[in-house]
């Protein structure tokens, strides 16, 4: 049974949100000390986190910050920021999806559902094992990625993309496919996100020392330039 933490100091919401997930037989926490989050955390140890950004003491963000160094698991952001920037920030900070509130109750719970499901479920990888094309070496049970001398650490959306990307090498891969990469529910995710996941996957590139390998064709999606992690055309 998998356990969703919520960390939401609007306390008839927090309820609110509880009483309704748990009829899809979730154990579901809310956080009471708002002072201390991150002990909670490690105590209840969940497989994935509702946030909101307005907190005590600290905000969503930086809590969203400190658990992603220790921590892979799910995490939706739940705001009344509308605010294009506080979405691009959460996504940078390493949120995997964005609610607005007010929000709809389904939506909500269809976006639980598909980050269970990537991060644990059917679609989660099954089996231990690295993924490896020429030089580079993808570790997805520790979501590393190796190039010669260097790597670097990838969020799950992240490795997703790479991955993607590097499986079509020298294709073009159109948004629609990457959005059902990532989100079941695509749908309900703005499509500035795709486009924060790739800029900051082109970041990740260059810390591997790889310049302009993701190249964007402009209405149709991005593709790959192999030859740039051959060695070649490396100007």
């Amino acid at each position: 049974m998998y356990k969703v933490m919520i960390i939401e100091d609007d306390i008839k919401l927090s309820s609110f949100i509880k009483e309704n997930i748990e009829k899809y037989d979730y154990l579901v926490y809310e956080a009471t000390n708002f002072n201390n989050i991150e002990e909670e955390f490690h105590n209840i140890k969940p497989d994935l986190l509702l946030l909101d950004i307005n907190l005590p003491y600290y905000d969503g963000f930086y809590f969203c910050k400190a658990i992603r160094r220790n921590s892979n698991i799910p995490i939706i952001i739940i705001s009344a920021r509308s605010n294009e920037m506080d979405q691009v920030m959460a996504i940078e900070l390493g949120a995997d999806d964005y609610v607005v509130k007010p929000f709809k109750l389904e939506i909500l719970i269809s976006k639980v559902k598909a980050a269970l499901r990537r991060a644990y479920g059917e679609y989660s990888t099954k089996e231990n094992k690295n993924f490896n094309i020429g030089d580079i070496c993808i570790d997805e049970d520790n979501f590393k990625v190796l190039y010669k001398d260097n790597h670097i650490e990838l969020s799950k959306n992240e490795l997703k993309l790479m991955k993607k990307l590097i499986e079509n090498r020298n294709k073009i891969v159109s948004r629609e496919e990457l959005f059902q990469e990532l989100w079941d529910d695509y749908n309900f995710v703005d499509d500035n996100t795709l486009t924060v996941n790739i800029t900051r996957l082109r970041n990740k590139f260059l810390e591997l020392g790889v310049e302009n390998i993701i190249k964007t064709k402009r209405g149709v999606g991005y593709v790959l330039d192999y030859s740039r992690l051959e060695g070649k055309n490396n100007d």
